[in-house]
């Protein structure tokens, strides 16, 4: 697990367990619009607020499942940028379905931006969802896409639930302005290079440190991405693979 994913878990853990040890605070933390003036800090803290395990547990493992290779992609700062612009655009945007005095909480704004990122890097990766069903990432977040819509335009008749439906499309929304914008700004090859420092030049030598990378301990998405790298590396050589080929490869291996 990278540094941020893992760490974002843990904060929103830790705060799930304060509110089950303290459920007053929560009102101190979660996003009330009527508020917002009053408590400009639950623009962010909402985020680490959940309203039940359930809304906890399948936030987090979307967050487990699909950060970890977004962020060696990004860097930890570009991922954490997109991971807070996603979740403030979800907050604002959910202003449009629910009552200013009603509390908003939880991550899948934040989240949902990250689907859309990896989408936007491997759409064709395959995931199974509730474990049985497989669908290409591009699907997924087209029906989760639409989902959001429907059950959004069903909240502005009164039928929607108290999901906030909208906070999932600002973090769609969100998502892909902050990677419209990062084109405008670099081209795509620049714009990886920003993301991560290039590693020194591969030798014969690091290919040997890399095969040593114990993919018992890594994420199964980072243990697929270390067979095609060492695939590609083994096939044509270490000078083969790109930058972001290598430092990925770096982060796993023994000194």
């Amino acid at each position: 697990m990278t540094p941020w994913v893992f760490r974002l878990i843990v904060a929103n853990v830790a705060v799930f367990m304060l509110q089950m040890a303290n459920p007053g605070i929560e009102r101190y933390l979660e996003f009330v619009p009527i508020l917002a003036l009053r408590h400009p800090w639950t623009v962010v803290t909402y985020m680490f607020v959940h309203a039940s395990p359930g809304h906890i547990f399948f936030n987090m493992l979307g967050l487990y499942f699909f950060g970890p290779r977004l962020e060696l992609t990004l860097g930890s700062r570009r991922f954490l940028q997109l991971y807070f612009t996603a979740g403030i655009a979800g907050a604002l945007l959910s202003l449009l379905t629910f009552s200013p005095t009603i509390g908003i909480v939880g991550a899948s704004g934040a989240i949902y931006g990250v689907f859309y990122g990896y989408a936007r890097y491997w759409p064709h990766d395959r995931i199974l969802i509730w474990g049985i069903l497989p669908m290409p990432v591009w699907l997924f977040v087209l029906i989760m896409t639409a989902l959001s819509l429907f059950g959004g335009l069903n909240a502005l008749r009164g039928q929607g639930g108290t999901t906030a439906h909208f906070a999932h499309l600002g973090g769609f929304l969100a998502g892909y302005l902050y990677f419209r914008w990062g084109a405008r700004r670099w081209s795509s090859g620049q714009f990886r290079a920003r993301a991560a420092p290039a590693p020194p030049r591969a030798t014969e030598t690091d290919l040997e440190r890399w095969t040593r990378i114990d993919r018992t301990t890594m994420h199964p998405v980072n243990q697929e991405e270390l067979d095609r790298v060492l695939a590609k590396a083994t096939a044509h050589g270490p000078l083969s693979l790109t930058h972001d080929e290598r430092a990925f490869l770096d982060r796993f291996s023994p000194a």
